[in-house]
């Protein structure tokens, strides 16, 4: 009798990337590596959580909705994501100009969650494997590898750490704290300590989030309510079977008061912040509501937003009031709110302290400078964010898998892109508290808009291997619309008797000969959708009624001296280096500054206006005021 074996097959193959932590960035580097081509592994703690909104039910807002856009036209998956489980859609900031205009979504946190999975699970060459990564392995200063907690070694060409919170996390309410990444997750140990041992330079960062509350025993008729726009744009450029106008949730707001405040100074004596129990650093712009009475003492009240967290649940968000304070104290403030008296708590607010490891650490590419073929993205790097994250974990799974496969890298410019300023900040300037992304960060915002990123950066994402062909169709398509209601707009003669009387309508001043349309859509409080309307037979000239096709070509049209401007500071902004600035410059008179720059720039004092413009807390604004008074 012949017995036949067979073989024993390794439990894991070699690996092109691996990806460690399921969180934005994760989510992110593992699609992106593996549309791309790549053999990729994503590694989790937790797979039931892959893709968590751990705070906030919601993607976007200023500067972070462009970043949104900015992945989606790339080929990334957060704006597919946001727009197929949002429950409320606003464009912020549409008073302003449109270098300033960003969408929002709030979001079914859990349906999120789902679509991403499901998105992930249908990518091909993505494999998954839940368990905590104790430690990288290297050999010869490049990564092979990780091993994990269960004590398997998987091998792999380029390793993406996306760790979030999770590194030595330590969970804060009041003078209680315990291990953690999240609330009722446990924290990732051994790594830090490994890459310390390997050169690296680590330190902690703190983020916070507020209580969760039962909506059912809210009195919404004391709140404002906060309705969505009446028409959803989203954030993926593909044709995603979005809700209705009318569908959408409402939000609310509320406010505290003075009697809130001096409940909550009750507990300050037991705060892990006041207290010193806490090292790191808070982000500077999404204080904590102890932070916030404290530091703005002057203020009667805070604005509070009241957010419902998804389709099918009572849950709501208390956007505002992020604290570590005790529960009661949490509690007893919350119901003094108007609208909050008979308050129930899901859970309360908390503090969570973690690792990170600067990011002047890293190159262009998010690649450690270290340890070859090893990235790093997301919270890891300091940021704090989804949006922020996911941006980093797709530009690190795109340079780990071209490293993968000895490819050139991708890089992306502060002229090319929001995600470009991001990286070049984090590398140049590094942050010793949680960086978060503001219009005011790129100098180059009347280019980098939320509605021209899939111009801008689609052509890119489809040689890639990343964004469709049915994308850069839709960017081809749109283009040529654009530029035949533009010619449309050029040529389009208009007779005094044709636009008088919308004119004198509008109170503008009145056409005395004929002229050309696209002069009168140059006059203030002139759109082309009006013009369209009111002029007769220019929307019959029309190529198109699409209103984004429309809004595009109206766009280009207004702010073209801008726009040209703005291309030429690209050009003069790369000669910053050869910009010297006198050792005595006094930058204490420079009011137009602000004081976080003045201060710094004081300390430091840069030999350049490149050096400046590297500062943490110097923005592109700062040095553009610095440019004017140096006569450049």
């Amino acid at each position: 009798m012949f017995i036949s074996f067979v073989p024993l097959q390794p439990m894991f193959p070699e690996y092109d990337v691996i990806v460690v932590g399921g969180g934005h960035a994760g989510c992110e580097a593992a699609a992106a590596a593996a549309n791309m081509g790549s053999k990729t592994l994503l590694v989790t703690m937790n797979m039931q959580t892959i893709a968590q909104m751990s705070c906030n039910p919601a993607m976007g807002g200023i500067a972070k909705g462009q970043i949104v856009r900015e992945i989606d036209a790339l080929g990334g998956y957060s704006g597919i994501a946001s727009d197929k489980s949002l429950i409320q859609f606003r464009m912020l900031n549409r008073s302003k100009g449109p270098g300033m205009w960003s969408p929002r979504t709030q979001n079914d946190r859990m349906l999120f969650a789902k679509i991403w999975r499901d998105m992930l699970e249908a990518t091909p060459n993505l494999d998954f494997w839940q368990d905590m990564v104790k430690e990288i392995i290297v050999s010869r200063g490049t990564v092979k590898g990780v091993r994990t907690g269960m004590g398997q070694e998987i091998y792999g060409k380029s390793v993406v750490l996306t760790n979030g919170t999770f590194l030595n996390g330590v969970i804060h309410v009041g003078e209680k704290q315990f291990g953690g990444g999240r609330m009722g997750e446990k924290g990732a140990t051994g790594l830090t300590e490994q890459l310390v041992e390997l050169g690296f330079e680590s330190d902690r960062l703190k983020t916070g989030t507020p209580p969760r509350v039962d909506g059912r025993s809210l009195d919404y008729s004391k709140m404002e309510v906060q309705d969505g726009d009446e028409e959803i744009v989203g954030f993926s450029y593909l044709p995603i079977d979005r809700i209705k106008p009318e569908q959408q949730r409402c939000c609310w707001i509320t406010y505290t008061s003075p009697e809130v405040h001096e409940i909550l100074k009750t507990g300050f004596e037991k705060s892990p912040m006041y207290q010193g129990r806490i090292k790191g650093s808070g982000p500077r712009y999404c204080p904590s509501i102890e932070d916030k009475i404290n530091r703005f003492a002057e203020r009667e009240r805070h604005q509070l937003f009241v957010e419902p967290e998804g389709w099918d649940t009572v849950e709501i968000y208390v956007n505002g009031f992020s604290t570590s304070l005790p529960e009661e104290v949490q509690y007893n403030a919350l119901r003094m709110v108007p609208g909050f008296e008979n308050v129930k708590f899901f859970r309360p607010g908390y503090a969570i302290e973690y690792d990170y490891f600067p990011p002047t650490q890293l190159q262009f590419t998010l690649e450690t400078k270290l340890v070859n073929n090893l990235y790093f993205a997301g919270q890891i790097n300091g940021t704090t964010g989804y949006e922020e994250a996911a941006c980093q974990g797709l530009m690190a799974g795109i340079n780990a898998h071209r490293k993968a496969h000895e490819q050139e890298p991708v890089i992306l410019k502060r002229s090319d892109a929001y995600i470009g300023v991001l990286i070049d900040d984090l590398i140049n300037k590094g942050t010793d508290e949680p960086y978060r992304m503001f219009t005011s960060r790129a100098e180059f915002r009347t280019i980098l808009r939320q509605d021209n990123a899939d111009i801008r950066l689609t052509p890119l994402g489809h040689e890639l291997g990343l964004a469709s062909d049915e994308r850069l169709e839709r960017v081809n398509k749109k283009k040529e619309m654009v530029a035949k209601v533009k010619e449309v707009l050029e040529q389009f003669p208009v007779d005094p008797s044709m636009a008088n009387g919308y004119l004198e309508k509008i109170s503008s001043s009145l056409l005395s000969e004929r002229t050309r349309a696209m002069k009168l859509l140059l006059r203030p409080g002139i759109n082309l959708h009006e013009l369209m309307e009111e002029i007769p037979g220019l929307k019959e000239a029309m190529p198109t009624t699409d209103k984004l096709t429309i809004e595009q070509a109206e766009i280009q049209a207004k702010y073209e001296v801008y726009i040209e401007k703005e291309k030429e500071l690209v050009n003069k902004m790369a000669s910053l280096e050869d910009a010297i600035i006198p050792e005595s410059f006094d930058y204490t008179k420079l009011t137009a500054l602000s004081m976080e720059a003045r201060q710094k720039l004081t300390k430091i004092k840069p030999g350049t206006l490149g050096q400046a413009s590297r500062i943490s807390g110097v923005n592109p604004s700062d040095v553009q005021i610095l440019m004017v008074y140096m006569g450049r």
